[in-house]
């Protein structure tokens, strides 16, 4: 496969948090009006970056931000902690045994139940005591320059949501029922446009289990 080119996936790591951040920075300080259709199409933005930053993460997993192993992992640790004070070290594990033992007991990213009881467990499997604690904190010490209803809206909200994006579109349903391949994926129909609305083309699910090498950025590539 050909060699990712280190400045190129960090650059795009780098757009990815950049957005976020920008777009967070103004939302927390917009007196809004709630009245405005504008606030809550914004929520969704945030939302859909917020899910740039966790397939961000993602890709460093697999390393294909930069083949410099310390710069790959400092982004990765770096984004999963934006998003919702997450611990890279402990998403790394449990991702790569989902790939290992991809639709079986060991997979952390399966159940064998409906979308909610599948979710919880999900979640239940990547969350814990101290990220909930770090995240109360850095709520509470946001709350002295920020707006509640602000913080609510634009920071809480959006990360909220996102864990439904990325659950219900890179992991129910890629692997929901029984498929008939090694992977015990199915793939969206050829989008891109919908692929990246959805899940920056992790919608195209058996391909990246087929090549687990290839960036977000470059996936569409791997769609026939």
């Amino acid at each position: 496969m050909k060699k990712i080119s280190p400045h190129i996936g960090i650059l795009v790591a780098l757009i990815v948090i950049t957005c976020w951040f920008t777009s967070l920075f103004f939302l927390l300080n917009w007196h809004f009006n709630w009245n405005n259709p504008l606030v809550y199409l914004m929520v969704f933005v945030q939302m859909h970056l917020y899910t740039g930053l966790f397939i961000t993460a993602h890709d460093a997993m697999h390393g294909t931000i930069s083949t410099n192993q310390k710069a790959n992992n400092f982004i990765g640790y770096l984004v999963v902690f934006l998003y919702a004070g997450f611990f890279y070290n402990r998403l790394f594990t449990k991702h790569h045994q989902h790939h290992t033992h991809v639709h079986t007991e060991n997979d952390p990213d399966f159940a064998p139940h409906g979308f909610w009881k599948w979710y919880f467990r999900f979640m239940l499997n990547y969350v814990t005591i101290i990220q909930l604690v770090i995240m109360a904190v850095a709520y509470n010490v946001l709350k002295i320059w920020v707006d509640e209803k602000n913080l609510l809206l634009f920071w809480v909200l959006p990360s909220l949501l996102s864990t439904f994006q990325l659950f219900y579109f890179g992991t129910y349903l890629p692997h929901k029922g029984e498929h008939d391949n090694e992977y015990h994926s199915t793939t969206l129909k050829k989008n891109h446009f919908v692929a990246f609305i959805t899940c920056y083309f992790f919608g195209y699910h058996f391909e990246h289990h087929q090549k687990p090498g290839m960036p977000w950025w470059q996936l569409y590539k791997t769609k026939d």
